[in-house]
């Protein structure tokens, strides 16, 4: 929906509560594909709210008090300072509900997911075709719900995500810079980079310590968004943990933890891909960054990257700087120095 992509990027913070007498918390809004997303400050998605399930408490006062429909206990408040995001929301909601009038659409996943059963036992027998189906129906919020599950599997690898508060403003501007999905820096990992079902992408921290400038980790970035676009990661957990994955996901809508751990183990220790050079190449164009930094940070003799630095697209341009300067330090010192 063109409404959806006008405010793909907007982000303001709000104060969230989980029920009638709890303590509210400050939290970080932002548009999804349908969906309020209601983040911590570490980046961390808390709760998906339904666009066409949402009410206004206070109808045209300040500040704006939203809450999920049947559920008043639980509220969003934004403050008067926020009048972008508010409006945006009046408009998105409506907007929502017109094109898509499906309400409560995750409350219902398991009794769908279950009348789907008979349907895959009956029609899906050949492997390939189940798994196609479950990628098919499974909608963004639980795919979000999966990448959260194996994030948690692989901090208890690697240690949790690097959270320095100004580290992380830092790191929420580069990636609304970027357009992509959430970005999580890791303290300790095997890999480089990595990206999750639901658009999160884990960035090893040497790709800020180590280096002078924010186009490399940006670059890496982009590549992990690149591959994702390309293969549907959901499709690569379930072709690589078996059909059986896929029929438990169709029918129940949820994944046992040991296919998570045993996914998450197999995510860190695999050989990662290299994205097709063209279609990286259009991504770094798209967003005005240059993809020779990345190309040597991947290989320093250049002889594996030629197409991406021959073909730079910000080659011969001023190029439009990431992040400032002072953005840059709070966000190589994201994991504490």
């Amino acid at each position: 929906m063109t409404a959806l992509k006008k405010y793909a990027r907007l982000e303001a913070t709000g104060l969230w509560r989980a029920a009638d007498g709890d303590q509210r918390r400050e939290v970080v809004v932002s548009v999804g594909d349908a969906t309020l997303i209601i983040s911590d400050m570490r980046d961390q998605p808390i709760t998906h709210w339904s666009l066409a399930a949402l009410q206004r408490a206070n109808p045209g006062k300040r500040p704006a008090v939203f809450h999920p429909d049947g559920d008043p206990g639980e509220t969003l408040e934004l403050d008067p300072s926020e009048a972008e995001m508010i409006a945006a929301i009046e408009r998105l909601r409506r907007a929502v509900e017109r094109a898509r009038p499906r309400p409560g659409r995750l409350r219902g996943l398991g009794v769908v997911m279950s009348s789907l059963a008979v349907a895959a036992l009956a029609f899906f027998w050949l492997p390939g075709a189940l798994i196609s189906h479950t990628v098919s129906v499974v909608p963004d919020v639980k795919r979000t719900e999966i990448g959260d599950a194996l994030l948690e599997r692989i901090e208890r690898m690697t240690g949790p995500a690097c959270a320095d508060k100004a580290g992380v403003s830092a790191l929420r501007k580069l990636r609304a810079r970027l357009g992509t999905g959430p970005i999580s820096l890791m303290p300790g990992t095997v890999i480089t980079s990595l990206h999750l079902p639901g658009g999160r992408i884990l960035l090893d921290r040497a790709l800020v310590e180590d280096f002078e400038e924010p186009d490399v980790a940006a670059g890496f970035a982009l590549a992990e968004q690149t591959l994702a676009r390309g293969s549907d990661p959901l499709r690569d957990l379930l072709e690589t943990t078996g059909t059986w994955s896929g029929f438990q996901l169709l029918t129940t809508g949820t994944l046992k933890g040991e296919i998570l751990d045993r996914y998450a183990e197999e995510l860190l220790t695999r050989e990662r891909a290299m994205p097709d050079p063209d279609a990286l190449l259009a991504a770094f164009s798209a967003v005005t960054v240059r993809s020779a930094p990345y190309a040597l940070a991947r290989d320093i003799t250049g002889e594996d990257v030629l197409p991406l630095l021959e073909a730079d697209p910000m080659a011969g341009r001023d190029p439009v700087a990431l992040l400032s300067d002072a953005d840059w330090l709070r966000l190589q010192n994201i994991c504490g120095g």
